[in-house]
């Protein structure tokens, strides 16, 4: 199992192979995400708002994989799943160019050749997507587990797109945490700053 960069979501059909930008691959937002939750990965504190300083380094995807073991534990069971979730994806492609009574036999053919020619491609694709749902998680846990009230971070390098991810999964995190951001500038910088409401 590894983490590495594959690129953006594949779009199949029986003339070739696209990629849709609107779908990038989750291993770009992971070194934001994991670098969070080293910097919020403490547990309790009396402290309650919080300026992140990025040490600006792109972790490897083995470096990425160990900090990953670090804050989810139930890393192993979110990997064990990527494979049923890329055979059901998979599955549900080849279902539906089997079902498309639009194209000729030899289109088919050449569909279903290029689906089976992305299915590593997809499996690494859904792993990094599984890898950064786990970061996700790992950080509403210690937001909530910490208490973090509010958190500064720069305007740079996916930060804030992680961020906007997380909003949702605070929604849902038990018990959910409200969110609410805002772009200022501080100290000649452009930061945002993020409050938590417990």
């Amino acid at each position: 199992m590894q983490l590495k960069y594959v690129g953006d979501l594949p779009q199949v059909s029986g003339k070739g192979i696209s990629f849709d930008k609107t779908h990038p691959d989750k291993y770009t937002y992971l070194n934001a995400a994991v670098e969070l939750l080293e910097a919020l990965g403490y547990g309790p504190t009396e402290e309650t708002e919080h300026l992140y300083r990025p040490a600006a380094k792109e972790h490897s995807g083995e470096e990425l994989l160990e900090l990953l073991e670090k804050h989810c534990d139930n890393l192993d069971a979110v990997f064990a799943e990527r494979d049923k979730k890329t055979d059901d994806l998979i599955e549900d492609l080849v279902r539906r160019v089997n079902e498309n009574s639009t194209i000729s036999g030899e289109e088919r053919q050449a569909w279903l050749g290029n689906i089976e020619l992305m299915r590593d491609y997809y499996r690494q694709y859904v792993t990094n997507e599984s890898a950064y749902a786990c970061a996700l998680e790992a950080l509403a846990d210690e937001i909530h587990r910490a208490k973090v009230r509010q958190l500064t971070i720069p305007m740079f390098r996916n930060y804030g797109t992680v961020l906007h991810d997380l909003r949702y999964v605070l929604e849902h995190h038990r018990p959910p945490i409200d969110m609410a951001s805002e772009v200022k500038e501080k100290d000649g910088e452009i930061v945002g700053i993020v409050t938590f409401r417990h």
